[in-house]
């Protein structure tokens, strides 16, 4: 009895279902599958206004584009993904190729461009190679909260440790972090514009020392003071 019900449902069904491509009136339609190309990721510049940017931060970043005018200073494009020649690259310089899977590498995306539109960090960067200065407007989004009204003391030293760590790239080539030692002075209101001004100090050998400040738009508040080491790569040694 029960086998000749189903094998009655099932014929039924056969009758009733709307040919391949079509729909049932009345039904609501699936939305078409898309497919993105990860270069579409990868050349999207995430370091250029974008409706999440507050009044500060796009005053700012007129004024050093200002500056770029001249040549003395310029702007570091920045992207959710690093290129896919770089990370050829440092793969085939430093690192066991058995560390790092293809599976793992094609879902990886930079750590401060993860989140959507002004949820999180929000920063440009820009560099003066004479001075060997890097100056990175930020302004922390509702997602970087730790004690209420602020930002998360993590949040800060990423962004520290992602400003001085660039400043130290541009000069030396590839570096990794070594020592990272920061005075906070005064928590950073949640969804404000500071400028973490950082500056190369000295170098020996593979050693470049950088510190840094993170001060208000007005240069009137200090918030954060930091000393760093970083160290250059040697291609010659594998980091495993």
């Amino acid at each position: 009895m029960l086998r000749s019900c189903a094998a009655r449902l099932r014929t039924l069904w056969a009758l009733c279902r709307p040919p391949v491509g079509r729909r049932l009136p009345g039904s609501v339609p699936r939305p078409e599958l898309r497919s993105f190309s990860s270069e579409e990721v990868i050349l999207k510049d995430c370091s250029v206004p974008n409706p999440s940017w507050n009044k500060d931060l796009r005053l700012l970043f007129d004024q050093f584009m200002k500056k770029c005018e001249d040549g003395s200073w310029k702007r570091l494009p920045s992207y959710k993904r690093t290129p896919t020649e770089r990370i050829q690259d440092f793969k085939t310089r430093f690192l066991d190729p058995k560390l790092m899977k293809e599976e793992q590498m094609s879902q990886a995306q930079l750590f401060t461009r993860s989140f959507d539109d002004g949820l999180g960090f929000e920063y440009v960067m820009f560099y003066n190679d004479i001075e060997k200065r890097m100056v990175c407007l930020f302004q922390g989004g509702p997602y970087l909260e730790g004690p209420p009204g602020f930002i998360h003391g993590g949040a800060i030293a990423t962004m520290i440790d992602s400003t001085v760590g660039m400043c130290a790239m541009m000069a030396g080539g590839i570096v990794m972090t070594a020592n990272l030692n920061i005075n906070y002075k005064r928590p950073i209101p949640l969804c404000s514009v500071v400028m973490i001004n950082s500056q190369l100090d000295e170098v020996e050998g593979r050693k470049f020392f950088v510190s840094c400040n993170v001060q208000s738009v007005d240069e009137k508040t200090l918030y954060s003071e930091a000393t760093s080491l970083f160290i250059k790569l040697n291609p010659a040694k594998s980091l495993t």
